[in-house]
């Protein structure tokens, strides 16, 4: 009877072992072919589409984010045909400025650093990360780290492609030091547009 006991104990405690030793985190590859893009989500992400308005027209924009706790990983993407490829500059920089301007009115910080992101053929070019303050009331409210990245197709589409993690309830830490953290540095190295 003992052996029976000792036997179901150590199994039990083995399982709930096993069941603390989990990792939240579930990486998986995401293959978006129609957004010409491969990326490292930490769970299965939803996807959303939206009708973007810009210039008289109206731009596809393509959301696939996932939340983990406190952090939400995203990735959107927005079609800029090869005809408005003028265009793109001023697109970049509103998207950027809509983001930079947010947490420099909220009295938040902005640090850009340089990096590197690689291509669906293994080509590694440069890019910078921004790395957000976002504050309420002289408070960090949330850290985000983002990147703009766009690529040229054959056709000569312009994509342009915004990878973030969006971090709620920060602690001590600045952006910088919890977004560059292995869990989530491997979002941003895994991803690679065609």
């Amino acid at each position: 009877m003992f052996r029976r006991v000792s036997k179901a104990a150590t199994v039990l405690a083995a399982f709930i072992f096993l069941i603390a030793c989990s990792p939240k985190l579930d990486w998986r590859t995401v293959q978006a072919p129609q957004e010409r893009y491969t990326a490292l989500f930490p769970g299965k992400p939803d996807k959303l589409e939206r009708r973007m308005p810009y210039l008289d027209q109206e731009l596809l924009q393509t959301l696939e984010a996932v939340k983990i706790d406190d952090d939400i990983y995203s990735v959107s993407t927005i079609q800029l045909p090869a005809n408005q490829s003028a265009s793109l500059s001023k697109l970049l920089s509103q998207l950027q400025a809509n983001l930079i301007d947010r947490a420099k009115a909220s009295g938040g910080d902005v640090t850009v650093e340089d990096a590197f992101y690689k291509t669906a053929d293994r080509q590694r070019l440069p890019i910078k990360d921004y790395f957000l303050d976002l504050k309420s009331n002289g408070k960090s409210q949330q850290l985000m780290r983002v990147r703009w990245i766009n690529r040229v197709a054959p056709n000569g589409d312009n994509w342009i492609y915004q990878i973030s993690v969006l971090h709620a309830n920060p602690g001590a830490e600045s952006a910088k030091t919890l977004l560059s953290k292995e869990e989530y540095e491997n979002f941003f190295s895994d991803f690679s547009p065609e």
